[in-house]
């Protein structure tokens, strides 16, 4: 009899507990489904992913935008050569008109070393300027050579200059039979300087009017382009002691060659330049007669649709303390009706399909 109650009592027990346990299970699947409703509830109530705020990759950059990744860490073969411009000494607003300046070649042209550099200064009577401006070049690049064109000076400038290279073999002397001319000195240092090997050939008047201490600038920039022009006319370029009628002719002849001849340089009359070697070979030099300012702007000319890589570097200008002003009437003649004819030449072959010649 025990027995049978204390095989019943186990049910009795069981069966309890079976009964609360399934009570409780009931209970944790109605809490379970209430959670369940109320998260799809709280789901549905939130805006989707990106809706509302920026996406992941809007707020972190991708793989390897700011951080080099493994192809990036590799080490470029042009890294030693700067960008176009990269080394450009520009001032202020400088920076744009060069880019304006400049041929759109996108950074990808590689420039070699420049080489040594060659100063060519032209020389008419200029017996009291030489000594002074040799000596400020030598002392602003000491690795520079600098040759002295002497068109036969009365005043015994060539002598001068013999005697300054017989003291520093950094000078040279090209002496020269006559007056020919500005343009004609400068083909013809060019060509000596090609011929003797020099890498770089400034243009630098005798009278200072061309500082000597800015001519680093402008060896810096031709690190990253094919001819370099100190210019007045951008910002922080400037001019010291002309009169307002100089002043007007210089821009006026800018303006005058940079519309009819479609170039973006602003100053296409400056006489102070450096070229690499390679830019003056593939200039045509010697298809080259123009002179005096026309000179200037015909070799700018030729270096744009050549399409050479041309940039201009603000210097400031010095009107000449001793000896005379080589401009004359007739030079500025000369440029205006050679710039008119290359313009409408230029814009005729255009018209007419024509290759530039």
């Amino acid at each position: 009899m025990s027995d049978a109650r204390e095989a019943e009592e186990p049910r009795r027990s069981n069966d309890r507990d079976d009964a609360s346990h399934g009570r409780r299970s009931d209970q944790s699947d109605a809490v379970s489904d209430a959670r369940e409703a109320g998260e799809q509830s709280e789901k549905a109530a939130e805006p989707p992913a990106g809706a509302g705020e920026p996406s992941a990759q809007a707020e972190e950059p991708g793989t390897g935008a700011d951080e080099p990744g493994a192809k990036a860490e590799a080490p470029r073969t042009d890294a030693a050569e700067p960008p176009a411009g990269a080394d450009e000494p520009l001032t202020d607003g400088a920076d744009v008109e060069s880019r304006r300046a400049q041929q759109d070649d996108g950074g990808r042209r590689k420039y070699g070393p420049l080489g040594t550099t060659l100063v060519i200064i032209p020389t008419y009577n200029e017996a009291e300027n030489i000594k002074p401006i040799v000596e400020r070049v030598l002392e602003s690049v000491p690795d520079a050579h600098i040759l002295v064109a002497d068109d036969n000076s009365p005043d015994g400038t060539g002598k001068v200059a013999d005697e300054l290279a017989a003291e520093d073999d950094r000078v040279k002397v090209l002496h020269r039979k006559g007056k020919e001319g500005l343009g004609a000195a400068y083909l013809a240092g060019f060509r000596w300087g090609i011929e003797h090997g020099y890498g770089v050939l400034v243009e630098m008047d005798a009278d200072g009017s061309h500082q000597p201490e800015e001519l680093p600038r402008l060896l810096t920039a031709l690190k990253g382009a094919d001819l370099v022009i100190g210019s007045r006319w951008v910002p922080g370029g400037r001019i010291v002691n002309w009169p307002k009628s100089r002043e007007f002719i210089s821009r006026g002849g800018s303006t005058y060659s940079r519309l009819l001849l479609d170039v973006p340089i602003r100053d296409m009359t400056a006489g102070y330049r450096a070229f690499r070697k390679e830019t003056l070979e593939g200039i045509g030099m010697d298809e080259v007669a123009s002179q005096g300012y026309c000179f200037q702007i015909d070799l700018a000319w030729r270096a744009i649709k050549a399409g050479f890589h041309v940039i201009e570097v603000p210097v400031t200008f010095i009107e000449r303390e001793r000896g005379e002003s080589k401009m004359s009437r007739d030079i500025v003649t000369e440029a205006a009706w050679r710039v008119m004819s290359w313009g409408v030449g230029s814009r005729v072959n255009k018209m007419l399909g024509r290759k530039e010649p």
